[in-house]
């Protein structure tokens, strides 16, 4: 199945790329999906604890299960001071 991948904030230089469509296996979970972006994006693997992941418009867990064309945002946490 094919979802698009989209990268907010610092991640966009982390990936060098705004957005991306990824190939995934059927029944893949997010779990599954950031494990791809860690293979692809080693700089984002040693943040990976920290990425906030959204499905749409709903935040999502690891265990999540994908849908074809699905639109997954990952981001940081929010800081503020």
């Amino acid at each position: 199945m094919t979802v698009q991948v989209q990268f907010f904030s610092y991640f966009k230089q982390l990936a060098s790329e705004e957005q991306l469509s990824l190939e995934l296996p059927q029944k893949a979970v997010i779990g599954d999906l950031l494990e791809c972006i860690r293979t692809r994006f080693p700089k984002l693997a040693a943040i990976n604890r920290s990425t906030l992941v959204a499905v749409g418009m709903e935040y999502a867990g690891p265990n999540q299960m994908l849908q074809e064309g699905d639109v997954v945002s990952l981001f940081p946490p929010v800081q503020g001071g």
